[in-house]
């Protein structure tokens, strides 16, 4: 079968753009499945960088064709600003970059909710405040504006009603003021005629790409542990990173997907609020922070960073189905000269090599660590914990910093 799906095993930030673009070189499509403008994809190569936020990562390479899938959901002025930078580096997207009419689209009113929300709660889930919640919220209540609404006008006005009188509600019940009627239709229809020559049926398309032997990459966003099921609840995204929603966010049957590549850092960092077993808050978290530069892509907020937890690595293979293993970020540890990881927890006396299905469980977490004498001893715990190869291994930010390995073999250094 020929798709692959990218999957994160951590937190998020596991440096899946850079994972996307290098294996992008091997195929022809590169399909964004789930998420919004919340995540940040960021690639370098040839001495440029850009940072992806719904385009798909690998479009730096002029002979990819990017599909934005109807799991995502799309902030008009987010992608505008981004296919208008992209253009500007790599020429024309149309007939390359195509957008599903099926689409949620995150309105001005769930931007402000978000923030809303927020502010007022007592105990903050720490969001982007970008408004992927109330969208997907919308969403599930059907009463979401799609991209294909907005290319019906006679249609749209109808379609707005319901959704404008339902968040008008809550805005104003937040204390906050709604946009009128009128402002939010216009909205809607200058965003549809910018984006119509994009606009198509990417269920379609991936369909007859497939059949004239088109490689297909599923490209995930957030990472495993900010999924709404299986992530650390309620800090949590409001969607699946993980590969099975990579078929309900791309319309694809789960049995075409043979491969799935596992992302993690060599550490583990977290953005936002919510447990986190091997948190470094001191000396040693500020040393991963800044020999990795580990600040938000899309926030610029500092990640709290800590050391490697296998049992997250272990429990999300699992979930996820992971066939190959890409660490990243290894170059960092060698800056560090310290090579060490959580190989098992105790909670409440009990040790286990899997993190707990119970949340209040996490804060009960005393992680049992190990130190390893090199980067090759630790890759090889990995293994030997997964039973899944680390076929690649990540040693600078541009594209070519890739070490492949065969199993067992050495990763070498920069």
């Amino acid at each position: 079968m020929p798709y692959t799906a990218i999957v994160g095993l951590q937190w998020g930030d596991e440096g899946k753009g850079k994972v996307i673009d290098y294996l992008a070189s091997d195929y022809d499509v590169v399909v964004r499945y789930q998420g919004g403008a919340n995540a940040g994809h960021t690639v370098y190569a040839e001495g440029k960088s850009f940072t992806f936020h719904l385009i798909p990562s690998g479009m730096l390479r002029e002979d990819v064709v990017g599909v934005i899938g109807p799991g995502v959901v799309v902030d008009p002025e987010a992608l505008i600003r981004e296919l208008e930078s992209l253009e500007r580096m790599v020429g024309s997207l149309r007939g390359r970059l195509f957008l599903d009419p099926r689409t949620h689209i995150v309105m001005p009113y769930h931007r402000l909710e978000d923030a809303l929300f927020e502010a007022a709660a007592d105990r903050p889930i720490g969001t982007t405040r970008r408004g992927i919640g109330p969208t997907n919220r919308d969403r599930y209540g059907r009463m979401g504006i799609r991209v294909g609404d907005t290319l019906r006008p006679a249609y749209l006005k109808e379609y707005l009603k319901r959704p404008y009188d339902f968040n008008r509600r809550v805005v104003e019940a937040y204390g906050g003021d709604m946009p009128s009627f009128e402002d939010l239709y216009s909205y809607l229809t200058e965003f549809g005629e910018r984006v119509a020559p994009y606009v198509r049926d990417t269920v379609l398309l991936l369909e007859d790409m497939e059949r004239k032997g088109a490689r297909i990459l599923l490209e995930g966003a957030q990472g495993t542990y900010l999924d709404v099921n299986f992530g650390t609840y309620p800090y949590v995204t409001s969607s699946h990173p993980i590969s099975g929603g990579a078929t309900v966010g791309a319309g694809i049957p789960p049995w075409k997907i043979d491969r799935v590549v596992g992302v993690f850092k060599a550490y583990t960092t977290r953005v936002g609020e919510g447990p986190f077993p091997t948190e470094e808050s001191g000396e040693v978290g500020r040393r991963l922070r800044d020999i990795g530069g580990e600040y938000g892509a899309t926030t610029g907020r500092p990640r709290r960073c800590g050391w490697l937890d296998l049992p997250l690595v272990l429990y999300a293979s699992t979930i996820n189905g992971v066939t190959d293993l890409f660490m990243t970020k290894m170059d960092v540890l060698e800056d560090l000269g310290t090579y060490r990881a959580a190989v098992e927890y105790d909670i409440r006396g009990e040790r286990t090599p899997y993190p707990p299905a119970y949340s209040s469980d996490w804060y009960e977490i005393r992680p049992i660590y190990e130190e390893f004498p090199s980067g090759d001893e630790l890759i090889s715990e990995v293994e030997r914990k997964t039973g899944i190869p680390v076929r690649f291994v990540s040693v600078g930010k541009d594209r070519e910093a890739v070490i492949e390995r065969k199993t067992g073999g050495k990763y070498g250094k920069v």
